[in-house]
């Protein structure tokens, strides 16, 4: 699917999710905030596009139907290295975050988002003004990233994970199945 929306003076934005309603509402909220937005509902769609015409923005999501999206991160600088790079996932973790970032994201978001949420995002990378947040996070939390860093230290093995957190496999199983909770 490309769409294209916005004026061709505008800077151009990849917005790479799967979720075929989501990336429309989003292209023309973006759209209506200077940018031109092609979308790809895949990283083999998105890597198309932007080796057609790489992005000066980009918005990845984190599981895309052919893979995960901080592969196509690579893929993006490769192509220009300037590319501003948002990457967005309805199951956010520290882990994954740190992932990304170290690949050479601009930032994180976890779902829900809106178009300003993005543009603000965009313009974050480097920024030692923002005061951290001085709440700390639940129990529940803290146990989600844990667990969520042990996984990926087993390369989402979940037997492996269990043994490494001495839990037996159904219980960590019936944990992943859980959205991962809030802060």
């Amino acid at each position: 699917m490309m769409t294209i929306v916005g004026d061709s003076g505008w800077p151009s934005l990849l917005l790479v999710d799967d979720d075929a309603v989501l990336a429309e509402t989003l292209s023309h909220a973006l759209a209506a905030r200077g940018f031109q937005v092609r979308i790809a509902l895949s990283a083999d769609e998105a890597a198309a596009l932007a080796r057609e015409d790489p992005p000066e923005f980009a918005v990845v999501d984190l599981k895309l139907p052919d893979g995960t999206g901080l592969k196509l991160i690579s893929t993006l600088l490769r192509l220009d290295p300037h590319t501003r790079i948002v990457v967005l996932t309805g199951y956010g973790s520290i882990a994954t975050a740190i992932d990304a970032i170290k690949l050479g994201a601009t930032y994180y978001l976890t779902k829900p988002v809106d178009a300003d949420d993005l543009v603000y995002a965009f313009d974050r990378s480097g920024n030692t003004e923002t005061p951290p947040n001085g709440k700390p996070m639940s129990l529940q939390r803290v146990t989600w990233e844990h667990i969520d860093r042990v996984l990926q230290e087993h390369n989402g093995n979940v037997s492996a994970t269990a043994r490494a957190l001495s839990m037996h496999r159904r219980t960590l199983q019936r944990k992943l199945a859980k959205r991962p909770v809030r802060y």
